[in-house]
């Protein structure tokens, strides 16, 4: 079992440098099969979900070599072969292989994905998306499997029940290469959707509207990759060492972000009362003594992040008075909860969906669990901010989205250490 061992109240200064977004690379990894070439990205995180993903290409015979930011995939020589299952099992994001297996083949079977429990997260719409296109959609024993007839994917007009990232995405990559056009309505408009778009473009695709509610696309016979895709800093990490730098920071810059993805997020901390200084690429954090308690709404972009809800848990219960959280995206998403209170937090879940945070004089370390990845997030700045050591059990979790958290953290002054994993290991 993985831990991380934090010993708090060790003020954080000077600068953090934000890596590759989690959630971009997560799509465009499985993206990378559509190709007639190899495909070179840079900036990737060394997170567990890219070593996961890895071992899925290889199980088609796609090749690959990450090393320092920078990861080959060679999907030419690739194979119609089951996934594995084990693989599939820990990663959500596996799903994303549907959308691009079904461009790729014209058929897909993957063993339904497992990930983060963070409440139901169906998948109907992602199924729904498939049917329009012309494919045939039948679920057994926990696999689904998508076929299509001799004609292939057609283009259609898809209109989206719900707001989803996941079926925005699946959608692009399957409808990329189908017949005809294909009009995706009522979409999700997030960073990591346009990051997916202009890797694809940048190959000979011919997407358009991504970033906006309604996204066209005209299928293309084939993709050819001729540059290096960077893929974008990841707003979620920027979003949580800027939390922990206000609740337990001297002064921090945290470097390599793009504001304008952070805008609901850092507008909050400015309303608590942290005077950020926000620049071109990077924020400033100050340290701050006196914090204003504020409501929080999560919404799809570019409302307020529900992966950045739990991670600001802690400092709101640094502000004068009551907070609250209303995450409308993922309501069970409270797995955080139970051990803030461990910690000496004043936090509650009540009804409707609403999470109410206390002010909290003193949190104390012990032993605690990382439920999943933004949990831990939540449990490590608590850790930061608490007297005494703290020990993070099932860490793991917190690895799949964090990359080089320990060298971060201690960079910044913190005593961080990461058990039970080999970190230059961490990628096969």
């Amino acid at each position: 079992m993985t831990k991380i061992l934090i010993n708090g109240g060790k003020h954080l200064h000077g600068e953090v440098t934000i890596g590759g977004a989690k959630n971009s690379t997560v799509a465009l990894i499985p993206a990378s099969i559509l190709a007639e070439t190899p495909v070179r990205f840079d900036t990737v995180p060394a997170i567990l979900d890219v070593k996961n993903l890895q071992l899925i290409l290889r199980s088609m015979n796609v090749s690959s070599n990450f090393e320092n930011g920078f990861l080959e995939i060679d999907p030419t020589h690739i194979v119609d072969a089951p996934l594995p299952k084990d693989a599939i099992k820990s990663l959500r994001a596996s799903y994303y292989f549907m959308g691009a297996l079904l461009g790729k083949f014209g058929k897909a079977t993957v063993t339904f994905p497992g990930g983060d429990n963070i409440g139901p997260r169906p998948i109907d719409q992602h199924i729904k998306g498939f049917k329009a296109l012309g494919a045939m959609v039948r679920e057994e024993n926990d696999t689904i499997y998508i076929t299509t007839g001799p004609e292939g994917l057609h283009g259609a007009e898809i209109f989206f029940d719900k707001v989803s990232v996941g079926a925005t995405m699946n959608l692009i990559m399957a409808s990329v290469r189908a017949k005809g056009l294909t009009i995706l309505e009522n979409v999700a408009r997030e960073p990591e959707i346009i990051d997916l778009a202009t890797f694809l473009n940048n190959m000979g695709a011919n997407i358009r509207g991504a970033g906006t509610d309604t996204i066209r696309i005209t299928g293309v016979p084939v993709l050819r990759s001729s540059a290096v895709h960077a893929i974008i800093p990841d707003r979620i990490e920027a979003g949580t060492y800027i939390t922990a730098a206000a609740a337990i920071g001297d002064g921090v810059t945290v470097k390599n972000v793009i504001p304008e993805h952070l805008e609901s997020f850092t507008s909050k901390l400015i309303e608590m009362g942290v005077h950020l200084r926000i620049s071109e690429d990077e924020i400033y954090v100050p340290a701050t003594s006196h914090l204003k308690p504020v409501t929080i709404t999560t919404a799809p972009f570019p409302g307020f992040a529900t992966d950045l809800q739990q991670p600001i848990s802690p400092l709101l219960m640094k502000a004068d008075g009551v907070s609250t959280i209303v995450d409308t995206i993922y309501p069970q998403r409270i797995r955080h909860i139970v051990e803030l209170r461990r910690m000496g937090g004043h936090i509650s879940s009540l009804e409707g969906g609403v999470i109410q945070v206390n002010e909290s004089p003193r949190l104390v370390g012990t032993d605690v669990q990382a439920a999943e990845i933004r949990a831990g997030a939540a449990l490590v700045i608590a850790g930061l901010m608490a007297d005494g050591q703290t020990i993070i059990d099932h860490a793991e979790h917190i690895l799949r989205g964090y990359e080089q958290i320990q060298q971060k953290l201690t960079g910044l002054g913190a005593s961080v250490s990461v058990l039970g994993v080999d970190i230059p290991s961490l990628m096969p």
